[in-house]
C-alpha cells in the first residue's frame, strides 16, 4: 500500500509579518521613506541656494541613511523604530522596584531626598488560587497547562497528516487567545545521581548493583562536564477580564471554573495526539512563574509563599 504525498507548506516564521504594498515594503517602511524623502526634499530646496553642495550633501546622505536603515533594519527581532522606542522607554523607567501594591510612601518633609524613590512592582499575576488558577492584575484568570513532545519526523506521512489535523482541529476550537511558551530549562542530575546509588545497595544482585553505580558515575560525569538542558511546553490558557456586576471574588470563581474547563478539553484533544498534558496545580505553577522571572536561578520546591507562616516539624524517638 503506497504512503500517500506528503502536504507540504510553507509557513512564514515571523507570522506577524505586515502585508507587503509596493516594492516588497509595508506600510510603516513606505512612511517613513516618504518622510525622510520629503524633509530632504525641503531641505535641499530652502538652502541649495545658501550652502555648497557638497555640505548639504553631507546634510542630506546621512539623514537618507539613518531612514533607510530605520525603515529596511532589524534588531533581535524588532525593527529598528520599535527597538530605539523600547530603548528609550527603558531609559526613561524606574530601575529599582518594590513589592509595593499601595505605593511607594513619600518621604516626610523634615527628609532631604537624595535621588528618586523606588517604582512600585507591578506584576501580571496577583495571586495564585489552590486549585492552580492565577488571578491577574487586570483582572482575568489564567491557568498553565505543562505538556509533553512527541517525534515528529519519526512517523510515517499518513501519521504526520493526522497529527497535523488533529492538532488543526484543537486550535481551530479555540475561542480565546492561547499562548504556547517552549523554554528551555537547565537540568540537574543530582536526585537521580543520589536515588540511583541508594537504590544500587537493594538490588537482590551484585552485577546489577555494580551496573547501577556505573551509571550513577556515568551521570555524575554527564552532570558536571556539559550543561545540560531540559525542555519545557507551557500552555497558558486565560479568560478575559469581565466586566458585568457583581461580587468580585463570584466574578473570578466563575472566572477560574471556566478556564479550568478550556484546560480540561485541552487535555482531552492533546491527549489524542499522545501529547501527557497536566494542569499545574498551585506549588507547580508558582515554580513555573519563579523560574521563567529568574531564568537560571535555584528555585526549591516547597518554597513559603510571602504571606504563610514558616514552621518546622521534628520527630523525636
Amino acid at each position: 500500500m503506497n504512503e500517500p504525498e506528503p502536504l507540504i507548506t510553507n509557513i512564514p516564521a515571523d507570522i506577524n509579518t505586515p502585508d507587503k504594498l509596493a516594492y516588497g515594503l509595508n506600510l510603516r517602511q513606505i512612511l517613513i521613506i516618504t518622510l525622510t524623502g520629503g524633509i530632504a526634499a525641503a531641505l535641499y530646496y530652502l538652502f541649495q541656494h545658501l550652502l555648497p553642495i557638497v555640505i548639504l550633501a553631507a546634510i542630506l546622505l546621512p539623514l537618507l541613511a539613518l531612514g533607510l536603515s530605520i525603515a529596511l533594519g532589524r534588531r533581535d527581532g524588532l525593527t529598528l523604530d520599535r527597538f530605539a522606542l523600547a530603548a528609550l522607554l527603558h531609559t526613561r523607567a524606574h530601575k529599582k522596584l518594590v513589592s509595593a501594591p499601595e505605593g511607594v510612601a513619600e518621604p516626610p518633609p523634615w527628609c532631604r531626598l537624595r535621588g528618586t524613590l523606588p517604582a512600585p512592582l507591578r506584576l501580571p499575576v496577583r495571586a495564585i488560587r489552590t486549585d492552580g488558577a492565577l488571578e491577574l492584575a487586570d483582572g482575568g484568570v489564567a491557568v498553565l497547562l505543562e505538556t509533553g513532545t512527541l517525534s515528529f519526523h519519526l512517523r510515517t506521512t499518513s501519521e504526520q497528516a493526522a497529527l497535523v489535523g488533529a492538532f488543526g482541529r484543537w486550535l481551530n476550537s479555540l475561542d480565546t487567545p492561547v499562548q504556547i511558551l517552549a523554554r528551555a530549562c537547565p537540568a540537574d542530575l543530582s536526585d537521580l545521581i543520589e536515588t540511583v546509588e541508594q537504590q544500587a545497595d537493594a538490588l537482590p544482585h551484585e552485577a546489577l548493583a555494580t551496573a547501577a553505580r556505573q551509571h550513577a558515575d556515568y551521570l555524575a560525569e554527564l552532570n558536571n562536564s556539559r550543561e545540560l538542558l531540559t525542555r519545557q511546553v507551557l500552555i497558558v490558557l486565560r479568560d478575559r477580564p469581565t466586566t458585568t456586576k457583581g461580587r468580585r471574588p463570584i466574578r473570578r470563581d466563575a472566572c477560574a471554573a471556566v478556564v479550568l474547563r478550556r484546560a480540561a478539553g485541552a487535555e482531552r484533544s492533546l491527549a489524542a495526539l499522545g501529547i501527557a498534558t497536566r494542569v499545574l496545580d498551585a506549588e507547580a505553577a508558582s515554580q513555573a512563574l519563579a523560574e521563567c522571572l529568574d531564568p537560571g536561578g535555584r528555585h526549591p520546591l516547597g518554597q513559603a509563599l510571602p504571606d504563610e507562616l514558616i514552621t518546622s516539624t521534628r520527630s523525636t524517638k
